[in-house]
């Protein structure tokens, strides 16, 4: 896709990401129970429902788009990646959503030849909104899903680009529940003078507007936990490389992703 056809892709699904914000965070007020898939991890009904709405809206604004979600790939649903393909999370971040917590997101991303060149990120519940915008152009905006809104003109959105990263003094992001051993290893490497636990793919948005610089993650991940924020980041001037110094990338048979860095450079530093 050009870049006029992202910014049409990206105004076409503003109004859905704000109504799937509206239903995640009426459920978040009223509470859900969640039950098991068969890897373990929850699901609760906000997943499903938030996912049959973006199901449906990428499907009228991309027909013939192949789009891989994660509840439809945990039923088994797992097609074989094409050359373009939408990557969605619906919720991410269930666990903090059960937990009543704000960090979770709605991720949405196009891939193309193995490349996010597309990517919203959504957290209806604080409420942060990031999306792509074209080629190096990545917009943000406290955006509440009640907003009356209709355009991304009407949104306010600011430029975001990345900070310079200081090799002296660090800011580091962790997720919340898969700090392991290996990733507290790789954070002694470096010069770390702030360490900041956060849940689901916010830590690619708050990388992207400047917060911190790097955020490791080594415990697996699947290519929808990570495509869309992966977009914003690498929009507003970072990357997100293999632990072998390799673009972290899509289109991977079984959709999971090998240990990487989200860096909020494009050159990141050498370990101390």
């Amino acid at each position: 896709m050009n870049d006029s056809e992202i910014e049409s892709l990206a105004e076409g699904l503003l109004t859905t990401v704000l109504r799937v914000g509206r239903l995640q965070v009426a459920h978040l007020a009223a509470g859900v129970e969640a039950t098991r898939k068969a890897d373990n991890s929850p699901v609760t009904i906000a997943d499903k429902e938030s996912e049959e709405i973006l199901l449906e809206s990428l499907t009228r604004l991309a027909p013939g788009v192949q789009i891989i979600s994660e509840e439809a790939a945990s039923a088994g649903h797992v097609p074989p990646p094409a050359d373009t393909f939408f990557l969605v999370d619906p919720l991410d971040g269930t666990k903090p959503f059960l937990r009543r917590e704000p960090y979770f997101t709605i991720n949405v991303a196009l891939i193309e030849g193995g490349r996010p060149v597309f990517g919203v990120l959504y957290a209806p519940a604080i409420p942060d909104l990031f999306v792509t915008l074209g080629a190096d152009k990545v917009g943000a905006a406290r955006l509440p899903p009640s907003s009356p809104v209709q355009t991304l003109a009407e949104c306010g959105l600011e430029q975001l680009k990345t900070r310079p990263v200081d090799p002296k003094a660090i800011k580091a992001l962790t997720s919340q529940t898969h700090l392991n051993s290996e990733t507290r290893r790789f954070l002694e490497s470096y010069d770390v003078v702030d360490r900041r636990a956060v849940s689901s793919s916010l830590k690619f948005g708050l990388l992207a507007r400047g917060e911190a610089d790097l955020y490791p993650r080594i415990a697996p991940t699947h290519e929808w936990d990570t495509a869309a924020g992966h977009a914003v980041l690498a929009a507003a001037g970072g990357t997100v490389l293999t632990f072998d110094g390799e673009p972290l990338s899509y289109g991977k048979r079984d959709y999971l992703n090998p240990g990487f860095v989200a860096w909020s450079t494009k050159h990141p530093i050498t370990a101390g």
